[in-house]
């Protein structure tokens, strides 16, 4: 057995892998050159819009779309373990493409979403014709989102919203944002509610652009006097927490696939060269660091495919995961940072060079390690619900 190759617990999810791991091969690597040209020229790391649409319809022809999505939308309705697997096999392309629609959005929006609003907004995102944005973190309050201040009054038929939000994705192609705010005058995550702002409301406005490392870009975004419409509260009023845990949630698990992929293009590069280059007449492959490395790797990548594979069947039974989450969420991070590190070094100066994509999958990784909360807060909340503090 290889144990470098995942093992499929049912023929559908087998049968997923098979299919985007070839749609991987065939059609996403070899734009890889493409994109680590544009990003070491500053050009940020992104597809053209040729490029992009060129894999949105080879996705249409194989039936690559809405693998989560309810048969009511068009979609396969595939349970968040087969998910799991074509975002591992995904994540193996150092290319920033996901199969639409992106989940975490969609499953917040299908646990809450009025019928208007399934019509309106979650239909279209559903199918792919929709792109959406979500906004939870502000510039005092970015690991602790129950600590936001952006504030919903009511006023009327509508709500008018004031506040910031920071480190915001997608924002410039988004149709619609997903943005949690105060309305009520409970503490933490008490009185926080959902609001979908559309594009081009008056008072959303984009404050700037702030490049990250990997050629990435997030937002700040400022809200004065931003008028919704009540019928665009998504949820219960102040209940706004349970289903941005569930949307987090769906993310984690998402991103612990997504290292696992990683982790595994790494140590396919690192063992392709390791069995080839000679040092002092002996083969890389031969000597006892290198092997380390790669027991290491495989060791950790099959720990945390069970970690995901847990997650994923326990989301899609309904239970909480707050704690399955935030393990996984740091295991993997930093089981993928290590993993393509010591791939960068096995490659030793060729590992440090813009012409390979391990120094580009190793900055999305260390992106990771921060966003959707970074490590320091997830051991604290693990600490904290194991040892039963209230702090």
């Amino acid at each position: 057995m290889d144990h470098n190759q995942p093992y499929a617990a049912s023929e559908e999810t087998r049968m997923l892998r098979d299919l985007v791991t070839k749609f991987v091969e065939r059609d996403m690597m070899p734009l890889e050159p493409a994109v680590l040209k544009r990003e070491a020229e500053g050009g940020g790391f992104k597809l053209s819009a040729e490029e992009e649409k060129t894999l949105l319809d080879r996705c249409r022809e194989l039936g690559l779309w809405g693998l989560d999505v309810p048969e009511e939308f068009g979609g396969a309705n595939l349970p968040l373990i087969s998910l799991a697997a074509a975002e591992e096999e995904m994540a193996r392309a150092c290319v920033p493409f996901t199969i639409p629609p992106d989940s975490p959005n969609l499953h917040m929006m299908l646990s809450v979403a009025s019928p208007v609003q399934r019509e309106k907004y979650l239909k279209p995102y559903a199918t792919g014709e929709a792109r959406s944005a979500m906004a939870i973190s502000e510039p005092g309050a970015g690991g602790d989102p129950a600590g936001m201040t952006t504030r919903a009054v009511r006023d009327g038929d509508d709500w008018v919203i004031n506040g910031r939000k920071i480190w915001v994705s997608n924002v410039p192609r988004a149709d619609f944002i997903i943005l949690m705010a105060r309305t009520g005058d409970g503490k933490r995550q008490e009185g926080i509610t959902a609001f979908i702002v559309e594009k081009g409301t008056p008072g959303f406005i984009i404050e700037r652009a702030i490049p990250m490392i990997g050629g990435r870009t997030t937002y700040e975004l400022v809200f004065e006097d931003c008028r919704v419409p009540h019928e665009n509260v998504l949820g219960e009023l102040g209940r706004g927490y349970a289903p941005m845990q569930l949307r987090l949630n769906v993310r984690r698990m998402q991103m612990g696939a997504r290292c696992i992929g990683m982790a595994r293009r790494g140590l396919e590069m690192m063992s392709e060269y390791a069995q080839n280059r000679v040092t002092w007449g002996v083969r890389l492959a031969d000597r006892q660091a290198i092997q380390w490395f790669a027991a290491e790797a495989v060791m950790e990548m099959h720990a945390c495919r069970l970690m995901v594979n847990d997650l994923a069947a326990k989301l899609d039974a309904g239970a909480d995961v707050r704690m399955e989450a935030s393990i996984l969420k740091v295991r993997a991070t930093e089981m993928a940072q290590s993993v393509l590190d010591n791939a960068m070094q096995t490659f030793g100066a060729m590992g440090m060079t813009k012409e390979l994509p391990l120094q580009l999958l190793y900055q999305q990784v260390r992106v990771m390690r921060v966003y959707e909360g970074p490590s320091e807060v997830h051991r604290s909340a693990i600490g904290r619900r194991t040892l039963g503090s209230k702090v």
